[in-house]
């Protein structure tokens, strides 16, 4: 990168003064945007939360062997205190052939032996707990792995007890390629990893349904011994204490009983399959009454344990169904692909997801995430390769200074970047292998942790050989380096994610957007009952910018501001009225009265 934009505050001196804020405020009378009525104490825990996704291959080997594992995660530990970390989601380490590295689950009551023990895993949790950490599962109800008992029993016989635990078809008659004995699929299904979504068992002579590969066949949620089944499951891991679950394709629980054929939209997808709607594979209204059923198993259990869903869709008013909308009895936590996937880093888009998430939620709790394990990572989608440490800083102020309960996922506050592989052959994921070269699969953002400058990064030992290539980038952008420079992403993260702990009306108060109309800057005020407030300016333009804010209108009445987090080159702040940015600058102040 060729530039850094300096932090003006230390981790300490910024402490002292987010510590002091007590006794400062604004006299205010503005009320946030929507329904959300402020914290209380009664709030649950993931209510003001940093969450962290750990993919546990990639984050760190213990063993040498190459891949990550539960030890590494606990070798880690400190450091995920130290960063401010309160919870860590897990992507699946249960038994499993990893056809879908994990996601293709063959057992759901213990732990992949490549990744450790259930005794390892209890020892995650307690030491976990000890650091004030939480430890939420992923969980895939959607499907299991082809080789997992219930479908190995039920692809045996149509009298299996099992049979009807997953989705089956006679298939019509037919011919062309996927024609077995004489019968097609029943309809103009396909796989979201190409290819039919039906596969044909000889055995039974039907085809079952898997929305993703072939080796996933999904469930029948249609059968009330399903659900009691993945009960017993999700109670198996609460009782012992796991925080959650973050639920994994979600959406696609239920199938149109009818099996009609979907849309087609135009063009073809990376496969070379025809782009369906999808409208009889997802989102469908019976899913909603498995969520509200899972929403009232999890509040028998004490600690306010969180149902967080994998939630791709399309508009902020279908997020809040998956909340349960006025009756809040859904999800917990519905993750918000909407602002961290809209792949253009611009003010006014980023106001609307934002004003969105505070007036369409009926006061749901919102979930921002910019990065995860399946896409490419957020500073290749939204930086210009010149700015990407300050537009960095900007997208990490947007993730942990809004009201959002934040997600990070590992390696984001180092600045990782997507590292695709150069040749097909060089491919893990079957996702690249298929669709290569146009879908070059999600190794790119799944790369070992960049611990240090040494050979291997700190990941596993030096004489072994990482299940992914380490990018070249680790040798600048890393763990060790990043936490020696003041400057840094790493530290800049730190510093939100510590004044967001120090700073009650940070952590707790209204959402309240600023000057809606300023097209490169984005503006808002965390308040608090009281008065208190913060203000959050974001520049989001290459240059200096004027800004003004005329908080009267608001009812607001505020004398100074006082600097608590900004980027060195950014001024002091001293009339709301002509508040100059420099490019990219961030500031966030408090009200004095």
């Amino acid at each position: 990168m060729n530039h850094k934009m300096r932090t003006s505050l230390e981790l300490i001196l910024l402490l002292a003064v987010a510590l002091s804020c007590s006794s400062t405020g604004a006299k205010a009378q503005a009320t946030a945007q929507g329904t959300y009525t402020g914290a209380t104490s009664a709030d649950p825990w993931w209510k003001h939360a940093v969450i962290y996704e750990i993919y546990p291959r990639s984050f760190q080997d213990s063993n040498g062997d190459g891949l990550g594992d539960i030890n590494g995660i606990i070798s880690r530990l400190d450091y995920l205190k130290d960063l401010g970390v309160d919870a860590i989601w897990i992507s699946p380490m249960y038994p499993s052939p990893q056809v879908d590295f994990g996601y293709d689950i063959s057992d759901y009551e213990a732990i992949d032996g490549q990744f450790g023990t259930m005794a390892d895993m209890e020892r995650l949790i307690a030491e976990a707990k000890k650091r004030n950490i939480r430890v939420v599962m992923d969980m895939v109800l959607n499907h299991t792995s082809n080789q997992h008992p219930w479908f190995l029993d039920a692809a045996s016989s149509r009298l299996s007890p099992k049979h009807d635990w997953y989705v089956w078809n006679d298939g019509k008659p037919g011919s062309g390629p996927d024609c077995h004995e004489g019968r097609v699929p029943p309809n103009n299904w396909r796989s979201i990893f190409g290819g039919s979504a039906w596969e044909w068992v000889p055995a039974v002579h039907q085809f079952y349904y898997h929305e993703f590969y072939k080796q996933q066949p999904d469930l029948n949620w249609r059968n009330p011994a399903v659900e009691k089944a993945m009960d017993n499951v999700l109670q198996f891991w609460l009782d012992r204490g796991v925080a959650g679950f973050r639920l994994d394709a979600i959406p696609s629980l239920f199938e149109d009983a009818q099996l009609r054929d979907e849309k087609k939209t135009a063009g073809v997808n990376a496969y070379g399959d025809p782009i369906l709607s999808r409208e009889y594979t997802d989102n469908l209204p019976e899913d909603h009454v498995v969520i509200k059923h899972l929403h009232a198993l999890m509040a028998k259990y004490p600690d306010d344990r969180v149902l967080i869903g994998e939630t791709y869709l399309p508009t902020t008013v279908a997020l809040d169904k998956w909340y349960g909308g006025a009756d809040h009895d859904e999800l917990n936590l519905a993750m918000d692909m909407l602002l961290g996937f809209s792949n253009k880093f611009d003010a006014a888009v980023f106001r609307k997801y934002i004003e969105e998430a505070e007036t369409q939620l009926h006061g749901s709790q919102p979930l921002f995430v910019f990065n995860n394990h399946d896409n490419p990572r957020a500073l290749d989608r939204y930086g210009d390769g010149v700015h990407n440490v300050e537009i960095g800083k900007v997208l990490a102020t947007v993730l942990l200074a809004s009201r959002a309960t934040p997600l990070l996922y590992e390696g984001e506050e180092i600045r990782m970047v997507t590292t695709p592989p150069a040749r097909r052959e060089d491919v893990k994921d079957p996702v690249g292998l298929a669709g290569w070269p146009k879908d070059k699969g999600r190794d790119s953002e799944r790369t070992p942790m960049q611990w240090d400058d040494t050979a291997n990064a700190g990941f596993t030992a030096l004489n072994s050989t990482p299940w992914l290539p380490i990018p070249p980038s680790y040798k600048t952008q890393n763990v060790k380096t990043e936490a020696a420079d003041p400057d840094s992403i790493l530290n800049w993260y730190k510093s939100l994610i510590a004044l967001r702990r120090a700073n009650p009306w940070l952590r707790n108060g209204n959402h309240v957007l600023l000057d809606a109309s300023n097209p490169n800057i984005l503006a808002w005020i965390r308040q608090a009952a009281g008065g208190h407030a913060v203000i959050v300016i974001c520049n989001f333009s290459a240059k200096e910018q004027t800004a003004a804010f005329h908080l009267s209108e608001r009812g607001i009445s505020a004398g100074h501001v006082r600097a608590l987090l900004k980027t060195t080159g950014q001024e002091n702040v001293s009339s709301l009225n002509a508040v100059h940015m420099s490019p990219f600058g961030v500031y966030l102040g408090e009200f004095e009265e």
